[in-house]
């Protein structure tokens, strides 16, 4: 009963409207006065920000704020996959042999992620990882290898919240939302899937980095409002690392994974 409430009530205002007004007021000048209660209701560290509070024009502006450089230290060893942001690792394991990965203890196929059962063929057997950044995290988004883009394209259109409620009472809520799909040649010659996935109403994924090489820790998006970042590896390319597990907290630049 509490699950189909919650979808009701979460498709009655998933709409153009609501996330018109959303992304409206985030943008508007007035918004700029709701900076300090932003930040202090999800004690954000200032110091670490490039630049001044004062110097933010919106909220939204404040949202994709940047940070010092060196608050964020990449993992530079060569076999090394990086969390590509800050964010809570909300579940990770292996893909069954048919495609299917459990996320709250609902299970998503690969070819709803993917939109493609021949793609999808070839991360079966694979390690899936789900990291969700909360409305008070850094939100920009960065590159977790060194690689090739293979492919990059667009699925879904709707934004449902991948919070936890989201994700434990949600439809469809990873698979049936707007996405941005890159995938990725590695060095050690396997691919893997990074995927941006929108939320909170709002489909506002913005690229960055357009080009066909991406470099480990570079920036290549952002996003507006929380969101999810999903990553997908081949069968025998990578292993976690030993001090990932389900809720912890990883930082932009972290080691998540070595490549085999």
């Amino acid at each position: 009963m509490r699950e189909k409430l919650y979808q009701s009530m979460i498709e009655l205002t998933n709409g153009k409207w609501s996330s018109s007004m959303i992304k409206a007021f985030s943008q508007s000048k007035m918004s700029k006065k709701f900076i300090p209660s932003y930040i202090k209701y999800f004690n954000i560290k200032t110091q670490e920000v490039i630049r001044h509070v004062d110097d933010f024009s919106t909220l939204h502006d404040f949202f994709i704020r940047e940070v010092k450089e060196d608050s964020r230290p990449l993992d530079d060893s060569p076999s090394s996959v990086i969390s590509p942001v800050d964010a809570t690792i909300e579940t990770f394991g292996d893909i069954t042999s048919e495609g299917i990965f459990f996320v709250k203890g609902k299970a998503y196929t690969l070819h709803d992620m993917l939109g493609s059962q021949k793609i999808a063929k070839e991360y079966e057997n694979g390690k899936y990882m789900i990291l969700y950044l909360s409305p008070a995290e850094y939100h920009r988004i960065h590159a977790p290898v060194d690689g090739k883009v293979k492919r990059q394209f667009v699925l879904g259109k709707k934004s449902y919240p991948v919070n936890k409620w989201g994700l434990q009472y949600g439809k469809e809520t990873i698979s049936g939302n707007y996405r941005l799909l890159t995938e990725l040649h590695m060095p050690n010659g396997k691919h893997c899937f990074h995927i941006k996935v929108g939320a909170m109403f709002v489909n506002s994924i913005e690229l960055t980095n357009t080009s066909q090489e991406w470099k480990k820790g570079e920036e290549v998006g952002y996003f507006s409002f929380g969101s999810t970042v999903v990553m997908l590896f081949q069968e025998n390319s990578i292993e976690f690392s030993s001090h990932v597990k389900p809720r912890n907290f990883v930082r932009m630049g972290e080691i998540v994974a070595t490549m085999l």
